[in-house]
């Protein structure tokens, strides 16, 4: 057998060679396409978590050193020195840009960040309580609606336009759907601004006076997009392959990652961050809730600590930990309660023994619903932020899905534990 092949043995003795593919970096991955035409079984992996579904060239995770990298970028260095905007190219591209292709491209997303009239009047069927999340999940997939003379998913023009879109206009729907939550007139965006200060000004600007934007907001909100950007095939990024696999168009892929990721378990983590909070109260509970957390008994568990992929820290914390510190210095009232719960929970996590064991350290939920909190940004809002950041990622996950010449339609097999094959019984005849 070669080194480059992998031998498996079924359970009736036949044998089959399958090849060890090899990536630029990270584990060789066993292809086992030909695993079930061979020896006729399946593989069984539930929630994929060793099973690797597609080639991708976007980013790269290594969960025991904490990596995290954008097209090979350090995601730490893409952090200190750039921004959404080119991060977004990056993504979508390959390669960052220069000088004039950066400005190009931001240009071209301030130039598609108004919304079609029609769409607006849209919002006005929600009720006024509606979730954001199910606005910007219905409102996205309408687009297919409103663009559906680009959408040929061949035509790499059009596959760009389509892209540009969704980077551009989903921050004045996200934005619409707060305004509606409150009462308060639709905000149009603004081309002056850039693609966090307009997001800022559409969320918390009013026609009665003018708006007075607040830097170390708008630089928090980039860095997090930054941080959100791509993760690999999270369950969100998945879906959106799984839905454009079958050739749907890319407004209702996408609307589908965004329904995966108000899922809790995946971009409710970090509104799932607050709610701990409040249920905590006040510094002096934090020791009580520690001992719960501890309890295996115990129902209570600690939000934002820890992380599935990540086993020993997350990157993304140690960058956002400190802006979330300088959002909280600048406050008017620093003293808020909740916020000094935070810190000292933090310091808890830090220095306990029993979270340093386990490797239970702050991740980035943790840190950047205090960052959203502290900006005035609705907990009903943060996984709509989320989303935001994410959009890049799952534009740049499609495009490639659908570039590639080998694609397939997703489909999964299963396990089937149900009944044999039995002959249907007329009801008269039933015991």
């Amino acid at each position: 057998m070669s080194q480059d092949a992998y031998r498996l043995i079924g359970p009736d003795g036949t044998e089959s060679e399958h090849a060890v593919l090899t990536g630029t970096t990270g584990p060789d991955v066993i292809d086992i396409a030909n695993l079930y035409r061979e020896q006729g079984v399946f593989t069984y992996d539930p929630g994929f978590v060793a099973t690797g579904s597609c080639k991708s060239d976007i980013t790269f995770i290594d969960g025991e050193d904490g990596v995290l990298l954008y097209r090979g970028y350090p995601v730490e260095q893409l952090a200190k020195h750039s921004n959404f905007i080119e991060v977004s190219y990056l993504l979508l591209h390959g390669e960052l840009p220069t000088t004039q292709e950066l400005e190009e491209f931001d240009r071209t997303i301030r130039l598609h960040t108004m919304l079609n009239e029609g769409m607006l009047q849209f919002f006005n069927g929600f009720r006024y309580d509606a979730h954001p999340m199910a606005i910007l999940s219905a409102v996205v997939g309408s687009m297919s609606a409103y663009y559906h003379d680009t959408l040929d998913t061949s035509n790499p023009e059009e596959r760009d336009i389509f892209a540009h879109r969704i980077l551009a206009k989903l921050p004045t729907i996200a934005a619409a759907a707060y305004k509606l939550s409150i009462g308060q007139p639709f905000m149009y965006p603004r081309n002056d601004l850039n693609y966090t200060e307009n997001l800022l000004q559409m969320l918390f600007s009013v026609p009665a006076e003018p708006y007075v934007m607040d830097e170390i907001a708008a630089e928090a909100l980039d860095l997090l997009f930054i941080l959100h950007a791509d993760h690999e095939q999270n369950c969100s990024t998945s879906t959106v392959r799984m839905a454009g696999s079958s050739g749907a168009n890319p407004y209702s892929a996408i609307a589908a990652g965004i329904s995966a990721l108000w899922g809790p378990a995946h971009g409710g983590a970090n509104e799932a961050v607050l709610e701990m909070l409040e249920e905590i109260g006040t510094v002096e509970n934090i020791s009580k809730y520690v001992d719960k957390a501890k309890d295996r008994d115990d129902p209570f568990r600690l939000m934002g600590f820890g992380h599935r992929v990540y086993k020993n820290f997350d990157p993304r914390a140690t960058i956002i930990r400190e802006m979330a510190h300088k959002v909280l210095a600048q406050l008017d009232n620093p003293d808020t309660p909740m916020f000094d719960l935070a810190l000292e929970l933090e310091q808890v996590a830090l220095k306990d023994e029993y979270f340093i064991e386990k490797n239970l350290y702050p991740n980035v939920d943790f840190y950047s619903g205090i960052i959203y909190k502290a900006l005035g940004i609705p907990t009903d809002m943060f996984t709509v932020m989320f989303a935001l950041g994410r959009s890049v990622g799952w534009a740049a996950h499609w495009r490639e899905m659908i570039a590639d010449p080998k694609g397939k339609i997703s489909r999964p097999r299963q396990l089937y534990t149900g009944p044999p094959q039995r002959d249907y019984v007329l009801v008269d005849e039933r015991g």
